[in-house]
């Protein structure tokens, strides 16, 4: 079936859902229209306001699911929106159990049939792979979009156990958004002293996620990836290649038992009927064909399709933003394929080879500065946030080039790269880029990986480096499908910092490379072992009727080179926008920057810098939240500052000041100072 009408659905802007312990959560509800009788139910729980902030994107989703005959449900979590409680952070037991209890009341409800499915896209993305997890009875099928099954892996505050400067970023948005207040619309009077409370509960996130620099028991709780059998319900994992989250949908779909489908396009991170870049896809109408097969009992033949459908992306020039990227749709009928093999090439002093390996003995020792074509880790594609051009950062890195392809090739997969390697100090880091170079000399990233050296025997726990002493390591390249077209060149590209995408290690040291060889997934080009099943062109019911004041808008917009003051900076624009949303009568402002900069020649003096604003306005009722947070390296220690400044008009109503020293790694040769605060 397909979904092209909305009209007739009943809409209840607030419903309350008490838990066990007396916490009311605030929910909004679409019913399809007419009274056919009980129907299967689709939640959306998580944290992004379901009357303000994430209005326009449930304007989009939960109608269509209500237009085909489902009721849909946005749940604010304890302690955001309208909901009750208070919340510190992400993807907590408490929230899991919130959850199981949520969807035990929505089968218990005369509208529901008793058959509940999950869909989300980032936070709820993630929880939605938790939640299954716990096994709810009525939980049948979910739907994870853009998100991980590896928290320490592949979330936006490590990798390869290099602290990411998302974590800075995304932590200070978080850290914004946990101070914002109800809605005195829904509340009542008692919006200002829940306000109040979530204030006082605040603490920096970011500060906290850097106090775990290892894998350890923190990470592993809500990693699902830790037993895959505890997930019943039938996953459809869906990612994109431009997305910080690629990795989890392939791993998922070799580590599931339960029925599951991957679905990767050409997007960055949001829903494919909106992503760009693109080609979007009639996504709406793919998840109720997922919908109607499990929680309708109906034959829609999506079983029948290929377990894997993906965006085969072709060489062009690169570019900070794309509309569309080349390419076509292929399939492959399970995972791991029979039709991906994974070919050698050796790291030679001649380039890069196929054959026996050799010894190398290069050394690496990279500009502070390489990195900044890297664009952002998790790009948005509402600004310029894509890689661009590789030829700068190839020039302070180790390049190993093959001979011009006589054929296309095909990468589906993640490369790995196998190395032997010695430091001149006891920590370091490398970064591996997988190049395509034109015969024009453009170098345009195709995958990338990092590894902090010191977790080079696992990320469980840092070992500080024997200066000298020769180790062995893989570094794993993220997973991507790309076809390299006959005439150019694979290059690897390997570099001892990849900044501001990650912070630097703060006493550059020099690597030296003794063997490598690199693993590439090459997939058997010529007649296809799969059709891809048709995702038509995409479609959604329209955006929220709402005066845009602020464009929404994320990337880096400016890279200054200034050698009077021997430095280099990266300012970012980290704007959800700002507008006036018409039918709750709310003007709604979410405004972010950056900025990072570090000297040319010293990596110790790196700085990372954020600014948040979240504000309220209705008539003469105007909340506000304004936020910063400062990152730079201090000896053996992260210094993280930060401010808190909440606002009931022009009047400041709530201030807070943070400035801590954090260890940067569990193998410091100094014993960990006591984290401090004020």
């Amino acid at each position: 079936m397909t979904a092209r009408r909305v009209e007739g659905i009943r809409v209840e802007e607030t419903v309350w859902i008490e838990l066990s312990d007396g916490t009311r959560l605030a929910a909004r509800l679409w019913l399809p229209p007419g009274s056919a009788g009980p129907v299967p139910a689709i939640l959306e729980y998580l944290p992004y306001r379901r009357r303000d902030r994430h209005r326009g994107d449930d304007a989009i989703l939960h109608p269509a699911f209500a237009a085909a005959g489902y009721a849909a449900i946005r749940v604010d979590m304890r302690g955001a929106g309208d909901s009750d409680g208070l919340m510190t952070d992400e993807y907590t037991p408490g929230e899991w159990a919130d959850a199981a209890e949520v969807i035990a009341w929505i089968a218990s409800q005369s509208w529901c049939s008793g058959n509940v499915g999950m869909i989300g896209l980032s936070w709820s993305g993630f929880n939605s792979l938790q939640i299954a997890a716990l096994a709810p009875p009525a939980l049948k099928a979910i739907v994870t979009t853009c998100a991980s099954d590896d928290r320490y892996a592949d979330d936006m505050h490590y990798m390869g156990g290099c602290l990411l400067n998302d974590n800075l970023q995304y932590g200070s948005t978080l850290f914004t958004w946990l101070g914002t207040p109800p809605d005195p619309a829904i509340v009542g009077e008692r919006w200002r002293e829940m306000w109040l409370a979530r204030l006082s509960a605040v603490e920096p996130p970011a500060a906290r996620w850097m106090q775990h620099s290892d894998r350890n028991a923190y990470w592993q709780s809500g990693s699902v990836c830790e037993d895959y059998g505890r997930i019943k319900a039938a996953v459809l994992a869906v990612g994109g290649w431009a997305d910080g989250y690629t990795n989890a949908v392939l791993r998922l779909l070799e580590g599931l038992k339960t029925p599951r489908k991957g679905l990767i396009g050409p997007w960055a991170h949001a829903f494919p009927h909106v992503a760009t870049p693109g080609p979007q896809i009639d996504f709406i109408n793919y998840v109720i064909r997922w919908w109607d097969h499990w929680l309708k009992g109906r034959d829609t033949g999506i079983m029948t399709e290929p377990m894997l459908t993906c965006w085969m992306q072709e060489s062009e020039p690169p570019r900070a933003r794309y509309h569309n990227r080349r390419g076509r749709w292929v399939a492959e009928a399970s995972w791991p394929s029979p039709q991906v093999t994974k070919y050698p090439y050796q790291l030679t002093t001649s380039g890069l080879r196929e054959g026996a390996s050799e010894p190398i003995d290069l050394p690496v020792r990279s500009p502070a500065t390489v990195g900044t074509a890297s664009g952002e880790w998790c790009p948005y594609g509402w600004g310029p946030d894509m890689p661009t051009d590789q030829r700068e950062d190839d020039a302070g890195s180790l390049c190993f080039d093959g001979a011009p392809l006589t054929a296309p090739l095909q990468i589906l997969g993640g490369p790995r790269l196998a190395v032997a390697f010695s430091s001149d100090r006891p920590e370091a880091m490398l970064a591996v880029r997988l190049d395509d170079v034109a015969p024009d000399g453009t170098s345009a990233r195709i995958t990338y990986g990092l590894l902090n050296l010191q977790h080079h025997a696992g990320h469980g726990r840092a070992i500080a480096l024997q200066p000298g002493k020769t180790y062995d390591t893989q570094i794993r390249l993220k997973d991507v499908a790309y076809e390299i077209p006959a005439g150019h060149r694979l290059r690897v590209a390997i570099s001892t910092s990849y900044w501001p995408l990650a912070m630097p290690i703060p006493q550059a040291a020099t690597v030296t490379l003794h063997r490598s060889e690199l693993k590439l997934p090459v997939r058997q080009a010529g007649e296809e072992s799969a059709v891809p099943p048709a995702l038509g062109e995409a479609w959604n019911p329209g955006p929220l009727e709402a005066e845009v004041l602020t464009s929404p808008e994320r990337g880096r917009i400016r890279i200054e080179r200034n050698l009077a003051q021997n430095r280099m900076t990266v300012e970012v624009v980290r704007n959800l926008g700002a507008l006036h949303i018409a039918d709750v009568d709310l003007e709604l402002q979410a405004l972010g920057s950056e900025r990072y900069s570090i000297a040319l020649d010293n990596p110790a003096q790196a700085r990372s810098e954020t600014h948040r604003r979240a504000a309220f306005k209705r008539h003469d009722w105007l909340a506000s939240v304004v936020t910063t947070s400062v990152l730079t390296a201090a000896g053996g220690d992260w210094h993280f500052i930060a401010t808190l400044d909440a606002y009931e008009g022009e009047v400041r109503i709530f201030a807070r000041n943070w400035d801590l020293l954090i260890p940067r790694s569990s193998a410091k040769l100094s014993s960990p100072k006591e984290i401090v605060g004020k």
